[in-house]
């Protein structure tokens, strides 16, 4: 396993991780999700990802019940929560100190651990000032409830502002970003956040490496029951990137992974991790075969080579252009 700082702090992340979106406490028995988390960190995984509003909290008490279960040295993994969803009455949405506060204080019974090395502002939130969740979160890290603070699907404006706040009275900064970024959806990571990675040392983890599982190829001939596009409640996913466009160029880059000994999975992740400005790649697994496919994308980081990434260019025409913006 690699290990990468998660942008310009300490810390050190693998450089594949563990989340929990869509799988722990809905899609798979905890029997499964005890096998993959066993699996992931004897493979040299230390970064669980997990949110209040997954399965609506059951994600975190399933990974909370499998670590009180393992007793791993807490100092050899980090486990995350993220904030904004957690409710649909007043005061269970969004980033106020309240919110932020009381929702931090249920991740952690949830997940039965006395701190979270990362927390996250799972979106941004435009009915509360900035310097309102700047604040709580820097109470938080007094408070030794977390480590480290970040945000997820922020634009570059909005995680400069909170920065700039953290700045001017002098508080703890956000440390990362948690965005999409895959074969199909670059700009953000490639063009929008570029000064950020410079300037202020972002770390990124990384979600959705497969593109919700297109690249993977198993769309080609259609939608089965048991994938996420049929979930209800996902139509956006489908309607975002799974496109007959997205589908051709899958099946154009099979050959280029088939040449290398790697299947699509495997190419789609290594071509995210060769990213230096990648703090880790958080990886989803429904089995234990798949979850092992997936580790052993990090084989295919060094066949990687100018090459072969010009010529997968070649097939995805498009990276992200100046002009954009």
């Amino acid at each position: 396993m690699e290990y990468r700082r998660l942008g310009s702090a300490g810390v050190q992340v693998s450089v594949l991780s563990l989340g929990s979106w869509l799988t722990f406490g809905s899609q798979i028995s905890d029997d499964i999700a005890e096998e993959l988390m066993r699996v992931s960190y004897e493979a040299g995984i230390n970064f669980f990802d997990n949110a209040e509003v997954y399965a609506h909290g059951r994600s975190e008490l399933v990974m909370g019940k499998i670590l009180q279960k393992f007793n791993w040295d807490r100092s050899t993994y980090l486990v995350s929560s993220k904030v904004y969803w957690g409710g649909d009455k007043p005061n269970q949405t969004g980033l106020s100190r309240k919110r932020v506060m009381e929702a931090c204080h249920a991740a952690l019974k949830r997940l039965q651990v006395e701190y979270l090395d990362l927390y996250f502002c799972h979106r941004p939130d435009k009915n509360t000032p900035i310097e309102e969740t700047v604040f709580a979160m820097n109470t938080l890290i007094q408070q030794g409830k977390i480590l480290y603070w970040g945000t997820s699907e922020w634009s570059a404006q909005q995680i400069m502002e909170a920065y700039g706040v953290a700045r001017q009275y002098n508080l703890i900064p956000p440390t990362m970003e948690q965005p999409q970024y895959n074969m199909f959806h670059r700009n953000r990571m490639e063009l929008e956040y570029s000064r950020l990675f410079q300037g202020i040392g972002l770390g990124t983890t990384i979600w959705s490496p497969l593109a919700s599982g297109v690249l993977s190829g198993k769309y080609s001939s259609g939608i089965s029951e048991d994938t996420r596009m049929a979930r209800k409640g996902l139509e956006w996913l489908k309607e975002t990137v799974l496109t007959e466009e997205n589908i051709a160029k899958t099946a154009q880059l099979l050959p280029i992974a088939q040449e290398l000994g790697a299947t699509l999975p495997q190419l789609a992740i290594a071509w995210c991790a060769k990213n230096p400005t990648v703090s880790t790649v958080i990886l989803g697994a429904s089995k234990v075969a798949q979850l092992q496919e997936n580790i052993a994308a990090l084989e295919l980081l060094p066949k990687l080579t100018g090459e072969i990434l010009a010529r997968v260019e070649a097939i995805l025409q498009n990276k992200p252009e100046p002009t954009q913006y």
